[in-house]
């Protein structure tokens, strides 16, 4: 198995944990699901390139986890997390058959 980097800054965890319930060492485990779905947010790559992951963690929750990558994509940073929602689940669901 490939060891992905990454990073986060803890206080926007704390932030995300409190709104969303889901920390982001929870939702680094969602990148080493063999399904997940990764795409372009050109809605929030205003600054950076920033994508969304749609992944299932260790607790067997569906997350949408927006990143980016930093050090010549060497370094996933976790920007957020949230349980995926029913056209995200539908979405997943529908590109594993």
């Amino acid at each position: 198995m490939i060891e992905l980097t990454f990073e986060w800054d803890n206080r926007k965890e704390k932030s995300n944990i409190k709104k969303h319930g889901i920390s982001f060492e929870e939702a680094r485990i969602a990148f080493y699901d063999e399904n997940a779905i990764q795409y372009f947010d050109p809605d929030h790559s205003h600054e950076e390139d920033r994508f969304i992951l749609l992944g299932i963690s260790y607790k067997l929750r569906l997350l949408v986890i927006c990143h980016c990558f930093r050090e010549s994509d060497t370094v996933i940073r976790i920007i957020s997390a949230r349980k995926a929602d029913g056209d995200e689940e539908s979405e997943y669901w529908r590109n594993r058959q």
